[in-house]
This record gives structure tokens, sequence and C-alpha cells, in this order.
């Protein structure tokens, strides 16, 4: 029961190519974002699509499937955490960004 506290499932379309990061330690960093579209119909009957954006990030052997096989446009489903953390900006204000830390990935569409 301790694995539902902080689990996303997200499929969507990338929005660009991955931006892959080989760190010194020898670790490999993906960083890319997916959007998800939900449709509904407004009061006048209209259908209306909302996309949201969604930062994901992959390490290991994840982030490596991710630089072989994932480019922009494609379909994803990922699993994974939501995690928020803080920087400084080169202005020195603080600034905050969420994202999911992907363990499962899932390549959808046709190939």
């Amino acid at each position: 029961m301790n694995t539902l506290r902080n689990k996303v499932q997200l499929i969507g379309n990338l929005g660009n190519d991955p931006e892959i990061i080989n760190l010194e330690s020898g670790r490999t960093l993906a960083k890319f974002s997916i959007a998800t579209n939900e449709s509904y119909k407004n009061a006048d009957g209209e259908k209306v699509t909302d996309t949201q954006w969604h930062n994901v990030v992959a390490w290991g052997k994840t982030a490596e499937i991710v630089e072989k096989y994932i480019t922009k446009g494609k379909e994803i489903a990922v699993e994974g955490k939501l995690t928020t953390r803080s920087y400084e900006s080169k202005e020195g204000e603080k600034r905050y960004i969420t994202e999911v830390v992907c363990n499962e990935l899932l390549m959808l569409g046709s190939k």
C-alpha cells in the first residue's frame, strides 16, 4: 500500500526531443515533457480540448531507452512519482519545479 502514496501515471505525446545528459558519475539523465489532452463540452455544447504539460525525468536504463527510441511527437505512457525541487535563478530568485520521476516507460502508437 505504501507505493500508492505518491504514484503518477500519464499517457501523452512528447513536445520535443528529450534532453540527454551524461553525468561524470557515468549515470544518464533524460529530461522531456509530455502533453496530455482532455476533451469536454462547454456550456454552449462546443468541444473544448484542454492540454496540460508535464515535466518528466528518467535515470539510468530508463534514460538510455528514452535516448534510443523516444522522439518528439511519440505517444508514451509513463509511471513514476511526483517530486518538487527548488533552485536559485541567476537573478537570485528562488524557483520551484515539479516533475515526474519516471520509473517505467511504455511506447505506444505505431512504429
